[in-house]
């Protein structure tokens, strides 16, 4: 397979949803989501209960918009940072969708979003779906300490996000996902679980540049160059390594892990996570934003870092992953 897929057949986005909690709400794009549930628990009584049915609910909202019916869909891909992705087949199995779970890490959005593209650039899907969430009180517990503990977070920490984002993809739409680009597992150069951005940074970084080497586009061609959890941190690395390498290439990236919190306003340090957080932002922000022709050519491209509890305690290095696409009108 070559780097970068060309996808062949039309590939476009058909409708989409965002479901946030309480400091998604509040935050700078709280007014432009589905929903947001100001309690984190969605009517639930464990935290990983409300994570599930936050990814019922965000595909639900999805299918509504779109005045599409489950047995529309030829496939369901979703993922989720609980192990086993069991807040996604929690959720979602009473949908009766054929059904693909997928781990990531936070660059679990892209994968979706690529692997359903493949599906339907190659004619074995013609409509689809995919959701992919997170749940801070859920993935604290999972990955570090429950909230009650009262643990303290470093400035270079980020606030896993408490949201979800849903897309129905087929054909017709327009706004079209055109390219995509598999990433490679990049060492992200430290030991420090409290540093996600600078542990994917770099990862983000080969997969910019593998595109533009491969591709031979120009900075110049695209309006944005979007990534998905690097925060505060994360981010002035991505961008000194692009100003390095691929000069104007930093002038034109967001970050979507700067724009869910109000860095002044919330206590949530260098900014969002998670998987729910490109997602999120993707469809509530940006996807609104290229359907209105305000952008007309951006790439887009979520980062994971793989790491797990024990690893951590281990001291072993965090790898990084950043999938890529690109979206056109």
């Amino acid at each position: 397979m070559r780097r970068i897929v060309y996808f062949k057949n039309d590939v476009s986005f058909l409708g989409s949803a965002s479901v946030g909690g309480k400091e998604e709400s509040i935050g700078p794009l709280g007014p432009l989501f589905d929903f947001c549930d100001d309690t984190d628990r969605f009517g639930m009584k464990t935290w990983e209960a409300a994570e599930a049915e936050l990814s019922r609910l965000t595909l639900n909202l999805a299918l509504k918009k779109t005045k599409t019916n489950p047995e529309d869909l030829d496939v369901l891909l979703a993922g989720d940072l609980e192990n086993q992705c069991v807040a996604s087949s929690s959720g979602l199995y009473s949908f009766g969708i054929p059904y693909i779970g997928l781990y990531s890490a936070c660059s679990t959005a892209t994968e979706a979003l690529f692997i359903l593209s493949s599906l339907i650039s190659g004619g074995f899907v013609k409509k689809g779906a995919t959701v992919t969430t997170s749940h801070n009180s859920a993935a604290e517990r999972q990955f570090r300490t429950p909230i009650e503990y009262g643990g303290q977070r470093s400035p270079t920490s980020q606030w896993t996000a408490t949201a979800g984002g849903s897309f129905i993809l087929g054909s017709g739409g327009k706004v079209k996902i055109k390219e995509g680009l598999v990433g490679k597992i990049v060492d992200g150069l430290t030991k420090d679980g409290m540093n996600m951005g600078a542990a994917m940074a770099r990862a983000a970084f080969d997969s910019i540049y593998t595109y533009f080497s491969l591709s031979k586009e120009k900075p110049s061609s695209f309006d944005r160059i979007i990534t998905g959890d690097l925060g505060k941190y994360g981010s002035l690395i991505l961008e000194d390594l692009l100003k390095k390498e691929i000069p104007g290439a930093e002038k034109i990236h967001e970050d979507c892990g700067t724009l869910l919190y109000d860095e002044t306003k919330q206590d949530v340090h260098a900014g969002a996570s998670g998987c729910g957080c490109s997602a999120s932002v993707l469809s509530s922000y940006f996807l609104p934003k290229l359907e209105k022709g305000e952008l007309k050519n951006v790439l887009f491209l979520s980062t994971g870092a793989l790491m797990s509890p024990s690893s951590v305690l281990q001291g072993e290095n965090i790898l990084g992953i950043a999938p890529l696409l690109k979206f056109s009108i």
